[in-house]
C-alpha cells in the first residue's frame, strides 16, 4: 500500500483511483461498507483511501479528552490488511481546513488526487466551517467529472455502527461489543517502553505501552492476543494485561501492561499490537504483594481458559 500525504504532488501513476473519504478512525464495519462500495464502483481501478492527519476534531480542539480510537500508523496497517492499494493521509491544517467545499471538490478531488469516483458515508462534511454535504459533493461531482455514492450509515442490532458507538462499548468494558461494530479487536499499537520493571520482580515480567492520545477502555485487567509485529520473536501469542495507572504503586499515568504467556525475549522498541479480548475485572490497589501476585495468578488462568476457547 501506497501512503501520499500531499494532495498538491500526486504522480499520475498515484492518480485514477477510486476512494472512499473520511476519518476513518478504526477501520469499523461501516467504514468497511463505505470501502467495499467504493472497491465495487471501479473494480479495475486502484482502491484508495482518503483521510486526515490530524484528525480534524483534534486540529480544531487540541486540548480535549482524547478520543481516537487508534493512530495513524495502525489505521494504515488495518487499511493494508483489507486491500486498500493507495492511502491519500492528508495533512489537515489551516489550508486544507479553510477550503470551501467547492474548492475542496475541484482542487482536491480533482485537480490534486484525480480521483475518478468517490464513496462518502450519508452524514459526510466537507470544506470550511463544515458546510459541505454529501449531496453537494454529488453535485460537484455531476459538474466536475468524478461520480460519487452517497453510503447508508451501518446499524447493528439496535444501533448505529459508529466510532461513537464504539468508544461507548470500551468505557463501559465490553470490548466483544465493540469487537462486533469494528469487525476485529480493540488493539493498542505501538513501541514497547522501558517501565519501572517491578512486575519481572514479581515473576510476571510485562511489555509496556503507552495509550497517549487514544480513548481509553474501562481500566482493569484484561485478556489479551498479543502480536509481535518485527523482529526473530514476531508472531502471535495470548497474554494478560493491566489498563490503568497501577494504583498500587501510586502512579497516575495511564499505560497497558501484557504479561505474555510462554514468551522469552526483549522487545524494547519492538512494535507489537495488543487485542483486548475480555474484561476480567477492574483495577484494584491490594493490601500487600503477595495479594496481588495471588491474583495474578488468577487473572493469568482466566485469561488462559478463555483464549484457549477462540
Amino acid at each position: 500500500m501506497e501512503i501520499i500525504r500531499d494532495y498538491q504532488f500526486v504522480s499520475a501513476s498515484d492518480q485514477g483511483a477510486t476512494a472512499a473519504i473520511g476519518n476513518f478512525d478504526g477501520v469499523h464495519l461501516g467504514h468497511r461498507s463505505v470501502i467495499d462500495m467504493a472497491r465495487a464502483a471501479l473494480p479495475d481501478a486502484p482502491l484508495g483511501v482518503v483521510t486526515f492527519e490530524p484528525h480534524p476534531r483534534e486540529y480544531f480542539a487540541p486540548d480535549a479528552p482524547h478520543f481516537r480510537l487508534m493512530g495513524a500508523e495502525a489505521r494504515a496497517h488495518q487499511l493494508q490488511k483489507i486491500g486498500v492499494d493507495k492511502l491519500y493521509e492528508l495533512g489537515f491544517d489551516a489550508a486544507l481546513s479553510g477550503l470551501s467545499p467547492r474548492a475542496f471538490a475541484q482542487e482536491v478531488i480533482v485537480d490534486g488526487l484525480g480521483l475518478r469516483h468517490v464513496v462518502v458515508g450519508a452524514d459526510f462534511r466537507f470544506g470550511k466551517a463544515r458546510a459541505g454535504t454529501a449531496e453537494q459533493l454529488q453535485a460537484f461531482g455531476a459538474e466536475m467529472g468524478f461520480g460519487v455514492t452517497i453510503a447508508p450509515l451501518m446499524a447493528k442490532g439496535p444501533d448505529t455502527v459508529s466510532s461513537t458507538a464504539i468508544r461507548n462499548a470500551l468505557t463501559e468494558a465490553r470490548p466483544r461489543d465493540a469487537a462486533a461494530m469494528l469487525g476485529h479487536w480493540h488493539r493498542v499499537e505501538g513501541p514497547i517502553l522501558h517501565g519501572e520493571k517491578r512486575g519481572r520482580e514479581l515473576g510476571y515480567p510485562t511489555a509496556n505501552m503507552s495509550i497517549d492520545g487514544l480513548h481509553p477502555p474501562a481500566f482493569g485487567v484484561y485478556a489479551v492476543l498479543v502480536d509481535v509485529l518485527e523482529g526473530p520473536q514476531a508472531g502471535r501469542y495470548h497474554g494478560v494485561a493491566s489498563l490503568g495507572v497501577r494504583p498500587m504503586f501510586g502512579e497516575n499515568k495511564a499505560n497497558l501492561e501484557t504479561f505474555i504467556f510462554d514468551f522469552k525475549g526483549d522487545l524494547y522498541g519492538k512494535h507489537v499490537s495488543v487485542a483486548l479480548v475480555d474484561h476480567l475485572r477492574g483495577e484494584e490497589k491490594f493490601d500487600s504483594l503477595d495479594a496481588l501476585i495471588t491474583q495474578m495468578d488468577a487473572d493469568s488462568a482466566q485469561a488462559r481458559s478463555i483464549l484457549a476457547a477462540l
